[in-house]
């Protein structure tokens, strides 16, 4: 059904309907991706409008992919460098949250320590794999938001993770389903999404997880 939208002032069509479609072999774009050319970043071959937002903030990363470019923080630093931000973001929260990885034993320390200082900002968040296994040190250590890794690309789900479509979006959609029935807030991370099939993977992806979330 073709519709005026009050963004564009144009006919769009009001509702699309996409099905996953689990492929039997990868579909690797190699015109796009050939390795001959520098790669391109198409990104569903349409424009993309921008629109700035009323309200804006800063999601940091530095606990988490910053120590993978440099020497890893202590306990001690990451602490001091945890109580700066939250000096230097503000009563009103610019720097609004901050991601911390929980796969050691010194990581989940530092989160303890960070979260025994009481401060608002920057809310202490998470990211973890889609397994029942990183998800349970998120639900123990008291998180309420947590970044999820969801890659989209079939060179990632075939290549890498040996999977097939459907079989990694169940996988995704278990772990979403456990944080919303602990009460926490999943944030998808959806790697390598420009190399991805938009509408045979990552839209009913997205479809399925917020499908997940409705009273039945």
């Amino acid at each position: 059904m073709l519709e005026i939208s009050p963004k564009t002032n144009l006919l769009e069509q009001k509702n699309y309907r996409y099905a996953l479609q689990d492929v039997a072999e990868p579909n690797l774009y190699r015109d796009i991706y050939d390795y001959e050319s520098v790669p391109k970043v198409p990104f569903n071959h349409r424009r993309v409008p921008m629109g700035m937002p009323e309200e804006i903030w800063i999601s940091d990363t530095s606990f988490r992919d910053g120590q993978q470019s440099v020497d890893p923080y202590t306990v001690d630093q990451i602490v001091e460098l945890y109580r700066l931000m939250s000096k230097l973001g503000g009563p009103y929260g610019i720097i609004r949250q901050t991601e911390f990885f929980i796969y050691s034993k010194k990581d989940r320390e530092a989160v303890a320590r960070c979260q025994d200082l009481g401060l608002k900002f920057p809310e202490i968040t998470t990211w973890i794999r889609a397994t029942k296994e990183d998800f349970k040190l998120v639900k123990d250590l008291g998180i309420r938001e947590t970044g999820i890794l969801v890659s989209c690309s079939d060179y990632h789900i075939f290549k890498k993770m040996k999977l097939t479509r459907r079989q990694a979006m169940e996988k995704y959609l278990e772990t979403v389903a456990l944080a919303f029935e602990a009460d926490v807030m999943p944030r998808c991370h959806l790697e390598d999404i420009t190399r991805a099939d938009f509408y045979g993977f990552v839209v009913c992806r997205a479809l399925s997880t917020a499908c997940s979330t409705i009273p039945t």
